[in-house]
């Protein structure tokens, strides 16, 4: 793959992102970040692409001093976080995209490789397992257990931060953590990233405003009732913080309330 590495144009958990080759961009695995997490992100983000759903082609591999890298297109325009704080675009806009693209990922046939929840799971604890009681793990593991089906493909960090609006429409990145769950998960996931942690983390309070839009979109659009859609939610909803707070994204006072949230959850359960 012909490219160079040229200015850091983002970052997450795992990876930074830096220019490339023109219209790419490189997608490079942090210093200390085991191989095979970007590797998966690349498996992840080919078959989805393969398989029509929402997700950019890959363009190539690199490694690049012992980091190992994707090549993907480069998407222009803002991201749909950055599109709302201007004005660009209404939160109930925001919400109809966000719901639209959801469907849209658990309408595309899972790959036969994705990890259920429970395996994704246990992929995350073995990041950071040890920064969680013990209660809590073995209490959300006995959830997922019990609860139905992995059916769909669910994306897993479905947000406002993650879309690019592009003159062609909106595009979804970050594939790692896609996985087959049921679609209440994938709902359950959105809603404590955007009602919950959204506040806090984002300065936006009115991005609650965002999950509501949503929600209500997607029951229309999948042809659920809005009480149902929230009803099945609610099970997954400690599973989707336990995955955020094992992240290590969160300030310590939403730290404490995820916890205690996911500590009742996890007790009315039984």
């Amino acid at each position: 793959m012909q490219g160079s590495l040229g200015e850091k144009i983002g970052e997450g958990v795992f990876a930074d992102v830096h220019a490339w080759a023109p219209g790419q961009v490189v997608k490079l695995s942090k210093r200390g970040i085991p191989q095979w997490v970007v590797q998966h992100e690349t498996q992840m983000t080919r078959a989805v692409f393969a398989a029509g759903g929402p997700a950019p082609e890959v363009l190539g591999e690199v490694t690049l001093d012992g980091r190992f890298g994707i090549v993907l297109p480069r998407f222009d325009g803002p991201t749909l976080m950055q599109a709302t704080r201007t004005g660009a675009i209404t939160r109930e806009q925001a919400g109809a995209i966000l719901a639209t693209l959801c469907l849209a990922v658990h309408k595309t046939r899972p790959p036969p490789d994705a990890l259920s929840l429970r395996e994704a799971m246990d992929a995350r604890l073995r990041f950071g397992g040890s920064v969680l009681p013990e209660r809590i793990t073995t209490g959300v593991l006995a959830l997922i257990e019990h609860l139905g089906p992995d059916d769909v493909l669910c994306h897993s960090d479905l947000q406002p931060r993650n879309v690019i609006m592009t003159a062609q429409g909106p595009r979804l990145i970050d594939w790692l953590g896609a996985a087959r769950a049921p679609a209440a998960y994938e709902i359950a996931n959105c809603h404590v990233l955007l009602a919950e942690l959204g506040p806090e983390h984002a300065d936006d309070p009115e991005r609650a405003t965002v999950n509501s839009v949503l929600q209500a979109e997607y029951a229309r659009l999948a042809g659920i009732a809005p009480a149902a859609l929230t009803a099945a939610m609610q099970p997954y909803l400690p599973i989707a913080r336990v995955f955020l707070l094992l992240g290590g994204v969160v300030v310590p006072d939403l730290r404490e309330r995820l916890l205690q949230r996911v500590e009742a959850a996890l007790r009315s359960e039984h």
